[in-house]
């Protein structure tokens, strides 16, 4: 076990590349290794980066710091624990302040990044889009002459997802374009470093990837989702899931969904199967020990893609598979109910019900479902958990809907759908999620839109 990180090393090829990091933990400092960990590992080793920092007497402690904030980062990545992300902030920002007073601009503009980051993590995990914006004013302080090619590609991340909450799609395409040179510098510094500056490039492909299919989804242009796929393929070449199995996993999902996608804007059944075979297989790479958090996201990739096939083909029974890997993502989801992937599997699975009971023109599917959400009503209290229990309310709303759509009776289900969706929203609002917020608008709005039965 001791002998673990040197092995790792020696088997890199990365000894050098990691001299002046701390010699402490697994991996030595050496971030490239930080994917074979599995979760409790990880754990132990952001700990161990923290007593590291923390020494008095302890050489470039900045630096020290801001490795200890990039491993909790990861950390809460993989599981969705706001402590996590909180403690790799507090390093981060404690990390910032020493490089100001050693005068180190190549310090701050790291640290800068690593906060940059961070934020961007805890927008994907809790769906709060206000942390771009603040994200957007600390890269901003990092003068033009010391921004790095890491910081470029940040820029153009925040720019894009400003722009996607803005529904701006011309500023979100320019964002894309603004990926261009810094995935330039990150690949030239690939060859020189290696190790964790390949994965860092891997990142951040896939983020640029993530963004052209958003557009993509968003315009259903066709050419932008071959874009995505063939970036995803391209990002792929290099990367073995024996040794980096989260970035592989993590592109190969990508891919998967924009052959979905492709096949969708086509008609083409066959290609959107090879999207879920390819989901599907990255899937496998990821375990609960490894990685809950990507291993929930792939299952509720597949769900998605699967649903998407199911509307292709019309058969219930692909809907079934998909809300059985809605289930299997809950099962994670749950632990962490203020997740904002959580609302969207509880509201896909949901519509995933409602579909398979029109198909079979089967209401006991539906009453099974109502009857499931009403036992987690129940148990979820809404002062304790209040996000849990308005994703619940959400949910019963859409079987409601879905209710009067097959019978084309209203017995007061509608009205009761949109108490529980406003009851949603308020608490939402309050919550300050903003994409669940958006969410329960979209449903109401539906709502109120439908014509009366």
């Amino acid at each position: 076990m001791f002998e673990f990180g040197r092995d790792l090393k020696r088997l890199f090829g990365v000894e050098a590349e990691a001299k002046s990091a701390w010699r402490e933990g697994l991996t030595g400092g050496d971030t490239s290794l930080l994917e074979l960990l599995e979760t409790p590992l990880l754990a132990n080793e952001a700990r161990s980066a923290d007593v590291a920092a923390s020494r008095l007497g302890s050489k470039d402690r900045g630096t020290r710091l801001l490795e200890a904030a990039v491993i909790w980062r990861e950390l809460a990545r993989r599981t969705g624990d706001a402590t996590a992300l909180r403690k790799g902030a507090a390093q981060a920002e404690a990390a910032l302040k020493i490089f100001e007073t050693e005068r180190r601009q190549d310090g701050q503009a790291a640290a800068r990044c690593e906060q940059v980051m961070l934020a961007l993590q805890g927008a994907d995990l809790f769906g709060d889009e206000g942390l771009v914006a603040a994200a957007m004013s600390t890269l901003a302080r990092t003068p033009a002459n010391h921004r790095t090619a890491l910081c470029g590609a940040l820029w153009a991340t925040l720019e894009g997802r400003a722009a996607m909450v803005d529904g701006d799609l011309d500023r979100a395409l320019a964002a894309v374009q603004a990926f261009e040179a810094p995935l330039r510098a990150l690949a030239a510094a690939k060859r020189a470093k290696g190790g964790g500056t390949r994965l860092l490039l891997a990142d951040q492909r896939a983020t640029r990837i993530d963004l052209i299919l958003s557009c993509s989804t968003r315009l259903k242009d066709r050419a932008l989702a071959e874009l995505a796929a063939s970036e995803a393929k391209t990002a792929l070449e290099g990367l073995d899931p024996d040794f980096e199995p989260l970035a592989w996993g993590r592109l190969e999902c990508l891919r998967g969904a924009a052959l979905v996608h492709l096949g969708d804007l086509d008609g083409e059944i066959a290609r959107i199967a090879e999207g879920v075979q390819a989901i599907t297989d990255a899937g496998q790479v990821f375990s609960l020990d490894h990685s809950p958090m990507d291993w929930a996201r792939a299952q509720a990739l597949l769900g998605a893609a699967l649903q998407t096939l199911g509307e292709a083909t019309t058969s219930e029974r692909v809907f079934e598979q998909a809300v059985s890997a809605y289930d299997r993502a809950t099962q994670i989801l749950k632990v962490q109910p203020a997740l904002a992937l959580r609302a969207q599997v509880a509201n896909n699975r949901a519509l995933c019900l409602a579909r398979c009971a029109e198909l079979t023109a089967d209401l006991a599917v539906l009453d099974a479902a109502e009857l499931a959400f009403k036992a987690e009503l129940a148990e979820v209290r809404g002062a304790r958990d209040p996000a849990s229990w308005a994703v619940a309310q959400m949910n019963l709303a859409r079987l409601y809907e879905a209710r009067v759509e097959i019978t084309g009776r209203d017995d007061g289900r509608l009205a009761r759908a949109g108490v529980a969706l406003a009851a949603a929203l308020d608490i939402f609002s309050e919550l300050g999620l903003r994409s669940l917020t958006d969410l329960a608008a979209q449903s109401l709005q539906r709502l109120q839109r439908a014509p009366a039965v």
